[in-house]
């Protein structure tokens, strides 16, 4: 249930977007973005207060007047989310965008910010009062309930449910929806087979979600996993469509595809390889005899111990512990410290180096708008002031003719290949940091005595 409210702002801009931009509360700026501006308090303050001053005839850093409020020099919208809808930073960066664009258009000037340092995440646009093209934004009554309503509507597109009305009475149902209520028509086994066709192309949950979606799926990932297809009026549990579907049978479809289930026995001692040897043994038993839950690895073949996801899991993850020379638990918790270690220094670096390159990018824009629009012998009112506003961006980052702009070119292509090594580096340590913890999981599990009987 997403809300939002609008603060004005008359004085000190710099300031609030220095805390929206604030990189403890956006992951080291790895969720912040901006339109017609860069993503930096200092040049979006300078490149605001430009069209500012421009079209308004007024001063952007203005002390308040002794009487009455002053001019609003900017709009500070803040858009939280409810934390039972599970909303997590990508979405709601994601969402905060397309908010914006929505909103606003693609002429005005904003600065996006979705913060992490809360129980609950939430979204900070700070937007200048005047367009590029001079379309002057308002905060009233008026206006807030518009945004208000396009918040709902971004939102739902998203699969996040808006605040209900005063009198909870709910809005009409599309005739779509009305259709396929009537008729009764079930989806469950188109989205089962969309799912069974994805999981040999995705290589993890996140992968598989992305793929729903770009077919015209929502989805909730929460707790369980929930998807809602444009038709229908409810979301549903992938849990709701049998064993196959759960978030664990997804997970072991997708992770242990590839491993195989040979099983290659070393001469060496390992108490870890002989609990596993048992367990595998005890569940084919259970399958064998009919004693056991379904859950097909193939769904579209005859259920046997072959096509059982929990044996072929099991010994998937036997296979990964030969092939590792994994002799104990311990062993096992030791790699899996390290490989997290690892992880998460990989995922710093490559944060930091993809803030990089979106400043890049934002400078490489600016500069080619300059040096294009410096070429032309007649500009229009608004091409003037893109000129103006780029130029003292360039002068702000030290670029002041064509060479300097070559060679940002060249390094941003530098950092292109950086981060395209980086993602494989990181990528490759995820997926065997997952396999093993999962392996952990299981073996702790198996102790237990209660993951299969």
């Amino acid at each position: 249930m997403p809300y939002v409210k609008s603060i004005s702002i008359r004085t000190t801009v710099n300031k609030s977007l220095a805390y929206i931009l604030d990189p403890d509360k956006t992951e080291g700026s790895l969720f912040t973005t901006s339109l017609n501006c860069l993503t930096n308090a200092k040049d979006a303050y300078l490149a605001m207060k430009t069209v500012f001053e421009h079209f308004s005839g007024e001063k952007f850093n203005a002390p308040l007047p002794v009487n009455g409020k002053g001019s609003v020099k900017a709009i500070h919208y803040i858009q939280s989310f409810d934390p039972k809808d599970n909303v997590s930073p990508e979405l709601a960066h994601r969402i905060a965008k397309a908010f914006a664009r929505k909103t606003f258009g693609d002429d005005c000037q904003i600065v996006i910010a979705t913060h992490t340092d809360r129980k609950h995440v939430h979204n900070h646009l700070i937007i200048n009062t005047y367009s590029l093209t001079g379309h002057k934004f308002n905060d009233n009554l008026t206006t807030r309930k518009k945004i208000r309503e396009y918040s709902d509507r971004v939102c739902l597109a998203f699969g996040i449910q808006p605040i209900p009305d005063r009198n909870g009475q709910s809005k009409n149902i599309a005739y779509n929806e009305w259709e396929h209520k009537r008729r009764g028509t079930s989806w469950k086994e188109k989205i089962r087979i969309d799912i069974d066709r994805l999981i040999g192309k995705v290589k993890n949950i996140d992968e598989l979600l992305f793929e729903l979606e770009m077919l015209g799926y929502t989805i909730k990932k929460g707790k369980y996993i929930s998807i809602k297809a444009p038709e229908q009026e409810r979301f549903v549990r992938t849990k709701t469509f049998g064993e196959d579907y759960t978030t664990e049978s997804l997970l072991a479809r997708i992770r242990w595809r590839d491993v195989g289930a040979s099983v290659t026995l070393s001469g060496e001692p390992s108490p870890l390889r002989d609990d596993y040897i048992r367990t595998l043994n005890d569940i084919t038993e259970l399958a064998r005899t009919g004693r056991k839950i379904q859950s097909k690895r193939y769904r579209s073949e005859p259920y046997t111990p072959e096509n059982d996801i929990d044996v072929y899991k099991i010994s998937a993850q036997l296979s990964i512990i030969n092939r590792d020379n994994i002799h104990s638990i311990g062993e096992l918790e030791g790699k899996i410290q390290r490989l997290k270690s690892e992880y998460e220094n990989a995922r710093r670096e490559l944060n930091a180096i993809i803030v990089k390159q979106e400043k890049l990018e934002g400078l490489t824009e600016q500069a080619g708008t300059y040096f294009s629009l410096a070429d032309k012998s007649e500009l229009s009112d608004t091409e003037q002031l893109s000129l103006k506003i780029c130029r003292q961006t360039l002068q702000s980052n030290n670029i002041s003719d064509r060479s300097d702009f070559e060679r940002m070119k060249a390094v941003r292509q530098e950092t292109d290949k950086k981060i395209a090594d980086l993602k494989k580096t990181f990528e490759d340590c995820e997926e065997k940091y997952e396999v093993y913890k999962d392996i952990a999981d299981t073996y702790y599990s198996i102790s237990k005595g209660g993951l299969y009987f």
